[in-house]
């Protein structure tokens, strides 16, 4: 029998190559990415530039700050998404529907004019899908009600909730709403019957439209790479629902929050505020809650990068009312025992990717490998401290790794450059001699070129921009996740020079592996 560490790596993959863009960065016309024919047309761009793998970040339903790690629910797809050119092509929406569109930019998403507007087009398309004969994707929307709802019905009661309340917080509810009293839940849900079900249906759009994607993807031979957040946004279905599983107060609100001490780069450390789970609660269910929110989301994906790894084997707990990260402690978690019954859930093998950032220590290492998990290497960390060692330089890789330039919560490559102290950047030339040249392209041939299983680059590397496409900037508040890239941008040059690229590190992918 093979063991673990065997079945559970990267080894039973082919060296591939991929590119990072989260799905609202797509082109088009209405104000965001979306999962219709600009989707279906990066799909295509990836198989002709022989890639094989497609990684975006947490596709949830966005809460505070646009995030994707601050979602509604962990289950629940983000109606953003949902392409307004299908809803028109399947008659749920008019060309009257559509006059009210503001003048969206194509280069950044403008999250306070698109997500008003966005609600009412989803309104409009479920009216009209209410009014007008359409038999079978009646049928296809009751399916998926009965087969989602084990997590479909509190969602969709909870954002109507929401709703009523005007948008406020749940801890901020009635009180029989906040505590989930059966009887008042009842009579509001009889009473608003119409509110809840508009919720139901942008979700079954959401998974339909997906689904298509997704299925494109692996006929051309594409795996997609999703993402799970360790922690959830505390104004969430989540927590709502299952308060027990977390460290709350009477009233619902968090007595102690999540984020990472101060470091190298932040003084003052990073408070996320996300709530920190009640780890005996979780164990004596067995991990239940987990089991489902990994299995869902495998139904959405191939693989998936697990957020902040490091906390599954203790995680920084910040008092809620301390206003840095600077007060805290660690506190141990349970990784061993979750990664154990998950492995057991999924037939013995784990298709993560452990994001093992930051300071790392010997019992993250040792949890990561026990379970075979392939780390991240990102080269941007590899050069600060000059020293041969470091784990980040393609020299000191396994193949059992994942290689990246960045990712989301990175500079641009070449903004980072752009940034270095002549003494780093002196440090980078003697690694990549031709690095003022080109960064970004010399960063994305060095990680190709390395033994890294994966390599991957975030789309704003393979078009050389600056600091201005950052998608994220961790710990400061500002306008991001809205860097969207042109039509333009796609073009066959670039498609022709990332093709030349997986070729020449063999890279490309194995159809029907």
């Amino acid at each position: 029998m093979p063991s673990l560490r065997t079945s559970a790596s990267l080894s039973k993959y082919n060296r591939s190559g991929g590119i990072l863009l989260h799905p609202t960065s797509l082109p088009g016309n209405f104000g965001i990415g979306e999962l219709g024919p600009q989707a279906l047309e990066w799909v295509d761009f990836l198989k002709q530039s022989g890639c094989g793998l497609w990684q975006i970040l947490p596709l949830g339903p966005t809460g505070y700050g646009d995030s994707p790690y601050q979602c509604f629910s962990s289950f629940a797809g983000n109606p953003n998404l949902i392409s307004v050119e299908l809803l028109y092509q399947e008659h749920l929406l008019d060309q009257s529907d559509l006059q009210t569109m503001p003048q969206f930019s194509t280069r950044r998403v403008d999250y306070g004019e698109l997500i008003p507007w966005k609600a009412h087009l989803l309104g409009r398309a479920y009216a009209n899908f209410c009014q007008r004969k359409l038999p079978d994707l009646r049928l296809e929307f009751e399916e998926f009600c009965a087969s989602h709802a084990d997590w479909l019905d509190d969602f969709a009661l909870f954002m109507a909730l929401k709703q009523a309340h005007d948008g406020r917080v749940w801890m901020e509810w009635d009180e029989p709403y906040r505590k989930r009293l059966p009887q008042a839940l009842g009579e509001f849900a009889t009473q608003n019957r119409a509110l809840i079900d508009a919720v139901r249906f942008q979700q079954f759009l959401f998974f339909r439209q997906w689904a298509a994607v997704r299925s494109a993807a692996n006929r051309s031979g594409i795996r997609i790479i999703g993402d799970v957040p360790i922690f959830v946004a505390q104004d969430s279905c989540d927590v709502w629902c299952e308060p027990h599983l977390f460290k709350l107060d009477s009233r619902g609100y968090p007595r102690v929050v999540a984020g990472v001490p101060p470091d190298y780069f932040s003084p003052t450390g990073q408070r996320w505020g996300n709530p920190i789970y009640d780890w005996k609660a979780h164990s004596h269910s067995n991990f239940i809650w987990w089991k489902r929110r990994i299995k869902h989301t495998l139904s959405l994906v191939d693989l998936v990068r697990i957020d902040h790894f490091r906390g599954f084997c203790a995680y920084w707990e910040i008092p809620a009312r301390s206003p840095t990260a600077e007060v805290g402690r660690w506190v141990k978690s349970p990784g061993k025992r979750l990664f154990s019954q998950l492995s057991a859930e999924l037939g013995g093998e784990l298709p993560f990717i452990a994001e093992d950032l930051g300071v790392i220590t010997s019992d993250v290492i040792d949890l990561r490998d026990k379970f075979g998990l392939p780390g991240m290497k990102v080269l941007q960390f590899a050069f600060d401290d000059h020293n041969p060692r470091n784990p980040f330089l393609p020299h000191n890789f396994v193949p059992n790794c994942v290689v990246y330039t960045g990712t989301h919560d990175n500079d641009t490559t070449f903004g980072w450059y752009q940034s270095l102290p002549e003494e780093v950047r002196v440090t980078v030339r003697r690694y990549l001699p031709l690095v003022d040249q080109d960064p970004a392209w010399q960063m994305i041939q060095y990680a190709w070129a390395s033994v890294a299983t994966f390599a991957v680059a975030p789309l704003q590397d393979f078009l050389r921009l600056g600091s201005e496409a950052r998608m994220n900037h961790p710990g400061k508040v500002g306008s991001y996740w809205g860097w969207r890239v042109s039509q333009e941008a796609l073009n066959g040059e670039l498609c022709d020079r990332i093709r030349e690229l997986n070729e020449r590190y063999n890279r490309q992918p194995h159809f029907g592996e």
